[in-house]
């Protein structure tokens, strides 16, 4: 090859890198995630429920099933240097989940208000969170269609998750996990918020 060819095949490979290059930071640095304001969202997925059961004899029923559940939640976010801050609350509900135990239909029917701190990073458009807080269950059980147990608390709620930002919308997948009185209960979901 010439040296004229060799010259100008290096500047070929120069402007491909320099765009690559200038791809990636525009990448990065487009306004991808949702500005500072209130965002309202909804969610499908799948609960896990562990429980023990007050059964009709002495011994407690070991209840371990899931079903499909759904959650609706709004929050106000606030835009930090680094990190991103958030308060959200909503209403979740973890479906019917019901399984046979020791001959026995077992059905066990959770619901509640929950309220999170949340707290992420942004890393172009893709960006990770933490939260916790508090969630205002009721649960009811029933063994063969009566019911054997009826409760209602607030106990502690902790989650992680994974977002994609795109101006105002958000896609969300998350794991919640709720520790509720006598049993544990996680959510895995999928979802999407509006910021307006």
């Amino acid at each position: 090859m010439s040296a004229s060819g060799k010259t100008a095949s290096r500047d070929r490979f120069r402007r491909a890198v320099v765009v690559l290059l200038a791809s990636g930071l525009a990448a990065v640095s487009f306004p991808t995630h949702a500005d500072s304001g209130f965002y309202i969202g909804g969610s499908i997925g799948r609960s896990l429920v562990d429980a023990d059961l007050a059964g009709a004899g002495t011994a407690p029923i070991n209840f371990d099933d899931g079903d499909s559940a759904w959650k609706v939640f709004g929050g106000l976010n606030f835009d930090a240097f680094v990190i991103d801050l958030a308060v959200e609350g909503g209403y979740v509900d973890f479906g019917g989940p019901s399984e046979q135990v020791a001959g026995n239909d077992v059905r066990f029917d959770l619901n509640g208000w929950d309220v999170f701190g949340l707290a992420g990073v942004e890393l172009g458009p893709v960006g990770v969170f933490a939260k916790a807080g508090l969630i205002d269950w009721s649960a009811d059980a029933t063994v063969n269609g009566t019911r054997v147990s009826g409760d209602s608390g607030t106990d502690p709620a902790y989650g992680v998750g994974l977002r994609f930002s795109l101006f105002s919308t958000e896609l969300r997948a998350e794991y919640e996990f709720f520790d509720i009185d006598n049993a544990d209960v996680s959510l895995l979901s999928l979802g999407a918020a509006w910021t307006f």
